[in-house]
């Protein structure tokens, strides 16, 4: 059973969810009202899957994501939003969440994308992530070591990563490059490795960044 934080200012969504989730076998481990509690909470139970809202008082959901991110936990974030196109998203992806979804995304889908991230893919859904993506990575600022980093990969480990920016799963890289799904999953651990990166997300905004993939290509 997936165990879940649900981390959102407003009892009423918190709730609300929960009951959905409840409903859909997964186990809600906490509920917290703001992002320190989110922290908080994540550190004494070490959930698989984290739903966080982004607009929250004392920590927002981006400052939260990023602290969870640096302690190196295992618990996923998933950000749950009002908003598809708005800045603070891609800042929380940058940040380390998993993958993101809208508070309007029906029940089943909403508990198909915790299973999703908690089996360690992102959600990166070409309407929403590609877009924010590409919107936001026109001009960006790119990390000094950056270049070194990718550098660091092999020709294999760089194709992999392109096709991860294009918004393909393992599955589909699988069946793209001819190999085995495990194949695929041993070069995304040396990509995110050698990228000093600790999700997927991240991975796929720095070859925005540095120019691998282009906004529209």
């Amino acid at each position: 059973m997936i165990r879940v934080v649900i981390a959102d200012d407003q009892e009423l969504v918190r709730t609300g969810l929960q009951l959905v989730l409840e409903a859909r076998g997964c186990e809600v481990v906490g509920l917290a009202g703001d992002g320190r509690e989110a922290v908080d909470m994540v550190r004494r139970t070490t959930p698989d899957v984290v739903l966080m809202d982004i607009r929250m008082p004392v920590t927002d959901g981006i400052a939260a994501t990023r602290e969870l991110t640096a302690t190196g936990l295992p618990s996923k974030v998933l950000i749950l939003t009002t908003y598809d196109l708005d800045r603070y998203v891609y800042d929380a992806l940058a940040a380390g969440a998993a993958g993101f979804l809208l508070k309007a995304t029906p029940p089943d889908r909403l508990a198909e994308g915790i299973r999703t991230v908690c089996a360690g893919e992102s959600l990166l859904a070409p309407s929403l992530t590609r877009r924010l993506i590409e919107q936001y990575l026109r001009h960006p600022p790119v990390a000094s070591d950056a270049p070194t980093r990718l550098g660091e990969l092999t020709d294999r480990e760089r194709q992999v990563l392109v096709l991860m920016a294009r918004g393909m799963s393992n599955d589909d890289i699988a069946a793209e490059l001819v190999v085995a799904q495990a194949t695929v999953k041993t070069h995304v651990n040396r990509v995110l490795a050698k990228l000093g990166v600790a999700t997927r997300v991240q991975a796929v905004v720095l070859a925005y960044e540095l120019g691998l993939v282009r906004p529209g290509g």
